[in-house]
């Protein structure tokens, strides 16, 4: 049975200390870069929203799973060597350090490219109304 998180406190604290540190220093890390972004339990994991998702992240029995969405993995392909990744997703192992730099300049990117979306749309919409 899987558990059912309405929090990303819940979430945390359903992990060993180790990996309840990880995951706090993640979030810490991406309030410190967008505090206006929205935390919440999306697909059963924590993620932050700003005009739309900007991030997930999740704890496995070996690696921490970082859900940047297809951009933020491609624009960023060149400084995965080492780590196991995918199209959507990159998984730092918890016998590694995890790179908070690199995570840092992904959320970065991830909110620049959802302003312009939300800039984007807004100018299309206000043609529409003209």
């Amino acid at each position: 049975m899987t558990a059912t998180f309405t929090t990303t406190d819940e979430y945390i604290a359903s992990f060993a200390p180790d990996i309840q540190q990880k995951l706090q220093s993640i979030r810490s890390l991406i309030k410190e870069i967008v505090p206006e972004a929205t935390e919440k339990i999306s697909y059963a994991m924590p993620a932050f929203a700003l005009h739309g998702n900007l991030v997930f992240y999740a704890a496995f029995k070996n690696h921490i799973g970082f859900y940047p969405s297809g951009s933020g993995i491609k624009e960023f392909e060149h400084e995965l060597t080492g780590l196991k990744w995918s199209k959507g997703a990159i998984q730092f192992p918890l016998d590694k350090p995890i790179p908070y730099d690199l995570i840092s300049r992904i959320v970065q990117f991830r909110v620049a490219e959802n302003l312009e979306k939300a800039a984007a749309k807004k100018k299309t919409a206000k043609k529409k109304e003209s």
